[in-house]
Formats: structure tokens, C-alpha cells, sequence
């Protein structure tokens, strides 16, 4: 009898241990870290947290699972890496410098903004901004995008070259800018507010620029921004449907360039080299005078909010103190 009690004790332990076992991953996984204050370089084990209203500051701190930024919140992270992706709620702000995220970043409808400079991350999204009060941004400078662009509302810039390693898709923004940049697939503009511009960048695949009401600058010695030179565009670039003034300048155009249905009719200046030929309105030759002044630089604005954003969470994280990581 003895013996067999302590089989049966000991089969019992096995199942118990086994059981353990089974869950200690589940477990490990539900485990949220709540970031409020700095952090510095150490390893979070699992996913993070910034709570609603609250701001973290990161140097040099390796994140395992994923990261939200509540509503109103704030995540300034430079040198860091995120294993998992980065979903920032309404009013919520992601601000990441050197920094790897291997997952996509997701900004909700009235999320207050994204910006990226010298990061690498997968897909970004920008979610529309349906009855949302605030107009987000998304600046993307000198970083890799493993995947798409996204976007639905806000200012959007690519900039100092960035690259996007599939397709950008913009719809209802107030504009979309791509600068010094490369898309190695389609570039599709629609329904922006204030138009377009892409200067000194090369898009791969076909690019579509319709319903803009602001207009598109396609190159220099347009209206819209200061720009230095003109693109590169591996097939078709089609302009259509387009007021405020549609302007092409110092394009290689590897396919057709069409424009059609756009108020005032495309000013298509001579300098472009156009492999398929142009189809469409264009401005009369005596009055297709490309405009020479430079127009104001729209990113100072994305600037200007970035950094006033930027500067607040910072200041608020330091005041919080050390962050429990």
C-alpha cells in the first residue's frame, strides 16, 4: 500500500507540473508593463504601456512584445527596439529616433501623431479621422518602412531619404509630400486637401494622383513647396481631377504621363523626359509659364507640432521620475 500511495503522488505531481508548464507561457504573455517617467537601456519582458494622460521617455531600452499609447499619452523612444508593433490611441503620440520596430505602428482616428526619423518599422497606418477633433501627422525622415504607407487624415511627409519598401495609399489627407525619397512600389494620392507635391524622389511602380483640390507639384517651380529637383517614376504617373493647379518639372518618366479632367489644365514643362508621351489637357504653350517663386515649405508646420509634442511628453516624463521598467 505505501508503495502504491507514492506512485500515485508521484503521477499526480507530474500532471500538476506538466499543467504549470502548459500555462507559464499564457501567463508571461498577459504581463503589461505600465511606463511612466524614463527608462533607460534594459529589457522589458513583455508587452508596454503607456497609461491615458501619461508620458514615457526611453534611451536605449529593448521592448520584447508590443506597445499602446493610451489616449492623450505620450512615447518618446530613441535608440530603443520594439519586437512587437506600436498602437497609439486618440490624442496619443509616438515619437521614435533610431529605433527598430519590428511590428506595424498604427494611429487611431484623432491620434495627435507619428513621427519616425532615422527608425525602421513594418506597415504605418493612419486611420481616418471621422468625427475626431484632432488633425493627426505622420513625418517620416531618413527611415525604412518594411512594408506599406497607410494613411487616411492629417499631414503626411516622407522625407531625407526615407524609403518605403512597398506601396504608399493616401486618401482625405490634408496633404500627402514625398521628399528626397524612394517607394518601391504604387504611389496613390486621392482626395488630399491641399494637394501633392514629390520632389528629388523615385517611385518603382505606377502613381495615381486624383480628386486633389489643393493641386500637385511634380518637380521644382511649382506653387505649392520649395523644391530642388525633379523625380524619377518607373511607369505610368496619372494626374487627374485635379484643381489648384497641376505642375510636372524635371521628371523622368519611364511610361505615359496623363492628365485629364484637372482645372486649370496641367502645366507640363518642356525639361520632362516622358517615355510614353502625354495624354490629356495641357496649358497652352504661350501661357505654360511654370511658376518660379518658391512656395512656403509645408513641413514646418509638422516641424513645429512635432517638436512642441516632443519637448511637453519629455518634460513631463522627467517630472514623473524614474519609470518602474
Amino acid at each position: 500500500m505505501p508503495g502504491r500511495t507514492v506512485a500515485k503522488l508521484a503521477t499526480v505531481s507530474a500532471v500538476i507540473a506538466a499543467s504549470v508548464l502548459a500555462v507559464a507561457p499564457t501567463a508571461h504573455a498577459d504581463l503589461v508593463t505600465h511606463c511612466i517617467g524614463t527608462g533607460g537601456a534594459v529589457t522589458v519582458p513583455n508587452d508596454l504601456l503607456v497609461p491615458a494622460g501619461e508620458s514615457c521617455a526611453l534611451t536605449g531600452t529593448t521592448i520584447t512584445g508590443n506597445v499602446t499609447v493610451a489616449a492623450g499619452a505620450n512615447l518618446v523612444v530613441a535608440g530603443g527596439r520594439v519586437s512587437g508593433e506600436v498602437r497609439v490611441a486618440a490624442d496619443g503620440y509616438l515619437d521614435a529616433t533610431e529605433t527598430t520596430i519590428d511590428g506595424q505602428v498604427v494611429l487611431a482616428a484623432g491620434g495627435y501623431g507619428v513621427f519616425l526619423k532615422d527608425a525602421s518599422s513594418g506597415n504605418v497606418t493612419v486611420r481616418p479621422k471621422g468625427t475626431a477633433t484632432i488633425d493627426s501627422f505622420l513625418f517620416v525622415e531618413g527611415s525604412t518602412i518594411v512594408g506599406t504607407v497607410n494613411v487616411g487624415a492629417g499631414e503626411v511627409r516622407l522625407d531625407r531619404g526615407t524609403q518605403v519598401q512597398r506601396n504608399v495609399s493616401s486618401t482625405g489627407t490634408y496633404y500627402t509630400d514625398v521628399h528626397d525619397s524612394f517607394v518601391d512600389g504604387t504611389l496613390s494620392v486621392l482626395n488630399s486637401a491641399t494637394g501633392s507635391v514629390v520632389c528629388g524622389s523615385a517611385v518603382r511602380g505606377k502613381a495615381t494622383f486624383a480628386g486633389n483640390l489643393g493641386g500637385v507639384q511634380l518637380g521644382p517651380n511649382g506653387t505649392l513647396d520649395s523644391c530642388a529637383s525633379g523625380g524619377y517614376w518607373g511607369t505610368d504617373v496619372s494626374v487627374t481631377n485635379t484643381t489648384g493647379g497641376v505642375s510636372v518639372d524635371d521628371n523622368i518618366i519611364n511610361g505615359q504621363l496623363t492628365v485629364t479632367g484637372n482645372d486649370p489644365a496641367a502645366q507640363v514643362a518642356a525639361n520632362n523626359r516622358i517615355r510614353g508621351g502625354v495624354s490629356g489637357d495641357q496649358a497652352d504653350p504661350a501661357t505654360n509659364r511654370m511658376a518660379r517663386a518658391a512656395g512656403p515649405v509645408r513641413a514646418d508646420t509638422v516641424d513645429e507640432r512635432a517638436e512642441a509634442r516632443r519637448a511637453s511628453a519629455a518634460r513631463e516624463a522627467t517630472e514623473a521620475g524614474a519609470a518602474k521598467l
